[in-house]
């Protein structure tokens, strides 16, 4: 348990005016700056009606308090939560009043940061606090629920325990290697490995949906002018969301908007026609186009069906990103029938009528790998990052115990992956990690 030497007080509701704001103090302090304020320590984990005094006895507020004693509380510490009326100055007050009482302001993420040290929370349940705060969908929600109520954090600590066990084992081989070959070949040997194999791919393809709700996918819609790409913008947006003429070069700038699909966040860019042309202000739209088409994660290139590609079009495609040719306006009479896929896959669409558009929603969440079936755990990019290094580890031992390496070099590559999923819930930690982590945090949390 961390044994914290100050005691903090923020904010835990939003900025602004509400019917109720909330002040939160943690810390050794908690129980004097609650009878300063109170009169008296209310009753443990009861909400009582108490007059918020301020310096000199003048009234700050009346509203409801409640105390929450260590080790029983969110952070592991005395805890006292005043809940009074939602006004900025208010809540000013309440919190100026703890600060002279020995209080002081609490950095993002504290609160949790606190119940972290005090084993309240793992490193993951505490992302995932912020994440459920963050959540723009109701899967992502969820999620992140899963990953608060630990099942994450489970998965990841019955995997770190079979790579250890199996280290054991090889560790216990080093001493008698004279029935090296007896251990090599064994079943239970042959059993683990399968098993871990299995275990890691199940959780690396369960943390890619769960990035995916969480950081979403990042799609730019390309093509030449008047191809349909602002059309196709309001098509998956649901909306009117891009103005859509007939004259060429009507998207001159970026537009971003955010949709959803299943659940999944879709950051969508619309980009400026491309073609040649004098226009100064039009060129500069082209160069922020094509930047964006290198930064994308998925590049939608938009093509009239009734015109088909233009001369060296084809080439012209961006390289290097996954991309998709949307054949659009197929509803038309004189719409070109879609043609071979070359080396890159095309839909025939229509995003007028909207045929096509249930197969190109599919291929977005194809391309982001997920699977709206409820099963994500929220999931950052250092959660997957981990995960890779754990599993590279692990096959690099499982290759050197196939050639019939050194056994210490196969515990050694164990014993990195075992740190290494150590990482993810905050086992293995360092203070660089942990202050990037909580510095996203609100205030209060």
């Amino acid at each position: 348990m961390n044994a914290a030497v100050d005691t903090i007080v923020a904010g835990a509701t939003p900025p602004g005016r509400g019917g109720i704001g909330i002040v939160r103090v943690s810390g050794p302090k908690t129980r004097e700056i609650a009878t300063q304020m109170l009169g008296s320590l209310p009753t443990a984990r009861h909400a009582s009606v108490a007059v918020f005094a301020g310096s000199g006895g003048l009234t700050i507020d009346v509203g409801l308090a409640i105390y929450f004693p260590a080790p029983n509380s969110f952070t592991g510490e005395d805890v006292l939560e005043l809940h009074g009326h939602g006004g900025p100055i208010v809540m000013d007050l309440l919190v100026a009043r703890a600060v002279e009482l020995g209080a002081r302001l609490a950095r993002p993420g504290e609160f949790s940061e606190r119940a972290f040290h005090n084993d309240k929370l793992d490193l993951v349940q505490a992302e995932a606090i912020a994440d459920l705060i963050a959540a723009g969908s109701a899967e992502a929600a969820r999620a992140a629920l899963r990953s608060l109520s630990g099942e994450f954090s489970s998965e990841i600590r019955a995997l770190d325990l079979r790579v250890m066990q199996l280290r054991a084992y090889v560790e216990a081989a080093i001493d008698f290697p004279d029935e090296d070959a007896e251990f090599l070949g064994s079943q239970e040997v042959r059993d683990r490995l399968t098993e871990i194999g299995q275990r890691f791919a199940a959780i690396g393809d369960t943390l890619r949906q769960g990035r995916a709700l969480r950081d979403g996918l990042h799609v730019v819609i390309a093509g030449r002018p008047n191809a349909g790409k602002s059309s196709l913008l309001n098509a998956l947006a649901g909306f009117d969301a891009a103005i859509v003429t007939e004259v060429p070069g009507t998207t001159r700038d970026l537009l971003r908007e955010r949709i959803h699909i299943d659940g999944l966040p879709i950051h969508v860019v619309d980009t400026a026609g491309l073609r040649d042309t004098d226009d100064v202000i039009e060129i500069e739209g082209l160069r922020r186009a094509r930047m964006e088409m290198s930064r994308a994660d998925f590049v939608l290139y938009v093509v009239d069906a009734t015109r088909g590609y233009g001369p060296g079009e084809v080439a012209q495609l961006p390289s290097g990103t996954a991309t998709l040719v949307v054949w659009n306006k197929v509803d038309l009479p004189e719409a070109q029938p879609l043609p071979p896929a070359e080396d890159r896959p095309a839909i025939a669409v229509s995003a007028l009528t909207g045929s096509g558009l249930p197969e190109l929603r599919d291929q977005l969440k194809a391309a982001a790998g997920y699977q709206s079936d409820g099963s994500a755990w929220s999931a950052r990019r250092r959660h997957v990052d981990a995960l890779a290094r754990a599993q590279s580890l692990f096959e690099l031992a499982e290759a050197r115990l196939s050639e019939r390496a050194s056994f210490e070099l196969v515990a050694e590559e164990l014993r990195q992956a075992h740190e290494a999923l150590g990482e993810i819930t905050g086992e293995v930690s360092n203070d660089a990690l942990l202050g990037a982590v909580f510095a996203t945090f609100c205030i209060g949390k």
